[in-house]
This record gives structure tokens, C-alpha cells and sequence, in this order.
């Protein structure tokens, strides 16, 4: 269990510690698992993120979607709620910017972006992670409010929520909370954790 933040800055410092041609290979491994997943196969709007602060990063993925002809999307600040994220349609070369935290961001018009729940699958960053699909995220919870609306569904659920990561940020067991949205699956470079 990983309940304390000093725990989560030694997580963080784990991922640090690697060298950048080691996240390079780690990524690409990653991305051949993801990319054999039926869901990714058949996703149109996925989206990733931009790798910060030496987490695992989807680059690979990006590259290979837009090769395949998938739509692609990067997660911003929801422009009127508080701690929530949409999604803007984003390429590889088109321009980003910082957000109010410093995050680049896609530059985006009302029309590029679309709700949580309008996408296909969705992978998420993360400091840590256990082989039950929780998550620990960095603390802001903005990927639980924008996906909490999966709570009162039964059945269609929305996206795949994918988790992407090291496998060294692999943990026994996280301590869940009743907002934590669990995920769908976790992807590292050595293996799919179905949640």
C-alpha cells in the first residue's frame, strides 16, 4: 500500500532514476502491447498524453495511431469546471501551450474539443498502480472527476480507460477511495493488467 505522499515522491524518483535510452525501449515495448489490444485496434478517438516528469510515454503510441488513421486527443483543463479535463484534437508539429499550471496543451478552438465520454479509449498517467486496475495519479484527481460520471452506468461505461506505466511502478496494493474511478487495464512494457 502506498497511502503517503512521501511514498508517492519515492515512486516518482524511481521513474527519474531511469536513463532516457532505457524510457525510450521501455516505451516502445509498451507500446507493442497496447497496440495489440482489440480496443486500440478498433478505437477512432484516442487519446494520451504528453509525458512529464519521466513517466512513461505514449509517444510511440501517438505515432502509430495517426499512421493507422485514428483521431487524437491530449487532455486540457476544462474551461469552465473546476478540476475537470476535456480532450483536444491534437497531431504531432500542430502548436501547444502552457496551461495555467505550466502543462502544454494542444491551442484549441470550441470545436476541436470533446467530452470524456465521446472518446474510445483513453490512457492515463500514473505514479503507481496494482494488479487489481486502481491507481494512484499525482493527486489532483482530475482524470476521477471527468470520468466519475461512469459510476451510475451498468453497461456502456465509455472509453477503455487504460493506465501506462513501468512495471517498477507496479505495487501490492493501493488504498481506493469511493471517487477513485478504476481502470479498465494497465499497460507496461512487460505485460496488460485487465482490471
Amino acid at each position: 500500500m502506498i497511502p503517503s505522499t512521501h511514498s508517492r515522491q519515492q515512486m516518482r524518483a524511481s521513474r527519474r532514476a531511469l536513463d532516457p535510452a532505457c524510457r525510450l525501449a521501455l516505451a516502445k515495448a509498451a507500446c507493442r502491447h497496447l497496440v495489440s489490444l482489440n480496443r486500440f485496434t478498433n478505437a477512432r478517438r484516442v487519446a494520451l498524453y504528453l509525458a512529464a516528469d519521466a513517466e512513461l510515454d505514449p509517444f510511440p503510441v501517438l505515432e502509430k495511431a495517426c499512421l493507422m488513421g485514428k483521431q487524437c486527443y491530449l487532455p486540457v483543463l476544462h474551461p469552465v469546471r473546476e478540476q475537470s479535463l476535456w480532450f483536444a484534437r491534437w497531431q504531432p508539429g500542430e502548436a501547444l501551450r502552457p496551461n495555467r499550471y505550466g502543462i502544454a496543451e494542444p491551442v484549441w478552438k470550441p470545436q476541436t474539443l470533446v467530452k470524456p465520454w465521446a472518446l474510445d479509449l483513453v490512457l492515463m498517467p500514473l505514479v503507481a498502480f496494482d494488479s487489481k486496475g486502481n491507481r494512484m495519479g499525482m493527486g489532483g484527481g482530475y482524470y476521477d472527476r471527468s470520468f466519475a460520471w461512469r459510476f451510475g452506468r451498468r453497461f456502456w461505461k465509455g472509453p477503455m480507460l487504460v493506465g501506462y506505466a513501468y512495471e517498477l511502478q507496479k505495487v501490492k496494493n493501493i488504498k481506493v477511495s469511493d471517487w477513485d474511478v478504476p481502470l479498465d487495464a494497465i499497460v507496461t512494457e512487460s505485460a496488460v493488467y485487465m482490471g
